[in-house]
């Protein structure tokens, strides 16, 4: 049987909720930024008419404000995205227990198994449609096709508000004169290279020589092919598999207690960074951290702190658990204990729009860094790379040492 997958994507997500939520902004250009008073704050979302004026995802504010003078800022209001992004999901499950999500405002749904109920593809894309925009006041566009790579492609051919159906039977006509680079899989620097090649539209790429492809990228050579082709078999995953889980930690009883901030440093970092690669092996982000304490009469205190975009940094993590520390101990007594938690998990797909309110650039090398750091030490051991502020004798025994 035909498999039939639906993409579905909220359009201009963290715009509409704004406006959704204060329609006096509907017909103005907006756009959710980070602070206006950093000077590399970022555009998260815009509204259609902050579009037409040509604004673009991920540039500057004062780019941006170039552009459009009467542009209107809005802080991001993330609680309430995710909000929205769970109450559509369930729209979803209506339909099919197999939902996969793609970042906050994106997710693939097999319904190959829903039509004797709901009918075809196309309708039940339409009417998912319409109870979005009924139920959450929200517009979302629909692809329709028989596989996932072709699905996107189909929910990113017309927005806002639409569904558009990509079959075996016009895929070539509606996909292969595309850039190459519309494709899923096909970053600026593979497109860079394809072009080089003269491999400029998805067409181009179908008709490429499959073994030349292979010769240049390997098996992403064959993949992207493959994609182009129209053979992508991958499957969507069902909504309940592998759930994250709630929460990541570490603690730790320390051989001496702790008598001030100098000795409370390397062990909030050293936590930081254990629970940082959890999260980094579990593929999820935080979007909030708590700090437990215990002080030398065995008395146990605990602060929760959430993050204004989910992050599993080590020194985003340890920063905070170190502010909430002075901002909340008295010192009445020593520490004892000290402990970390990342709650309220977030797939890590969720990672580039929610880390567009900082800086998208820094984030990306310091997590690149992390996982290299990560990769030494699987290779040549814990020792072979360690922090600076780590170098110092550290009260962590081993033994004492666990996680929950």
């Amino acid at each position: 049987m035909e498999r039939i997958i639906l993409h579905c994507d909220l359009n201009n997500f963290f715009a509409s909720v704004e406006c959704r939520d204060h329609p006096e902004l509907k017909d103005r250009p907006i756009a959710v930024c980070g602070s206006v008073e950093d000077r590399h704050g970022i555009v998260l979302a815009k509204n259609e008419p902050a579009k037409r004026f040509g604004i673009k995802t991920a540039e500057t504010v004062w780019q941006a404000k170039k552009k459009c003078p009467d542009l209107f800022i809005v802080p991001p209001h993330f609680n309430r995205y995710y909000y929205f992004s769970k109450f559509i999901k369930q729209i979803y499950l209506c339909y099919t227990n197999q939902v996969e999500s793609f970042g906050i405002d994106e997710c693939w749904l097999d319904v190959t198994g829903s039509t004797r109920l709901f009918g075809s593809g196309t309708d039940i894309a339409e009417e998912i449609r319409a109870r979005t925009k009924a139920e959450a006041g929200l517009t979302v566009s629909v692809g329709v096709s028989f596989n996932k790579i072709f699905a996107k492609l189909g929910s990113d051919l017309k927005k806002p508000d639409a569904v558009t159906q990509i079959s075996r039977e016009n895929f070539k006509q509606k996909i292969w004169p595309l850039p190459v680079d519309a494709m899923l899989g096909v970053g600026k620097k593979t497109a860079k290279r394809l072009k080089e090649l003269g491999i400029r539209t998805i067409g181009d790429l179908a008709a490429a020589d499959l073994k030349y492809m292979v010769s240049i990228f390997g098996k992403s050579g064959q993949d992207m092919w493959r994609n182009a082709n129209g053979l992508d078999l991958s499957e969507v995953s069902a909504a309940d598999a592998d759930p994250a889980p709630k929460s990541i930690g570490n603690s730790v009883t320390c051989v001496h207690d702790l008598f001030d901030m100098e000795e409370v440093w390397p062990v909030l970092l050293h936590l930081s960074e254990k629970i940082s690669r959890r999260m980094r092996d579990a593929g999820v982000i935080a979007s909030g951290i708590q700090l437990s304490v215990k002080d030398s009469r065995l008395h146990v205190t605990q602060h929760q702190v959430h993050f204004s975009a989910p992050t599993r940094l080590t020194m985003d993590l340890a920063a905070a658990a170190k502010e909430m520390f002075l901002k909340n101990y008295t010192w009445k007594s020593p520490v004892r204990a000290l402990g970390i938690s990342g709650f309220a998990l977030v797939p890590e797909s969720e990672m580039q729009q929610a880390s567009f309110f900082q800086n998208i650039l820094q984030n990306e090398k310091n997590e690149r860094l992390e996982s290299e750091m990560e990769t030494l030490r699987e290779k040549y051991g814990n020792a072979s790379i360690t922090r600076a502020a780590l170098m110092t004798s550290m009260p962590l025994p081993g033994s004492q040492n666990h996680e929950k």
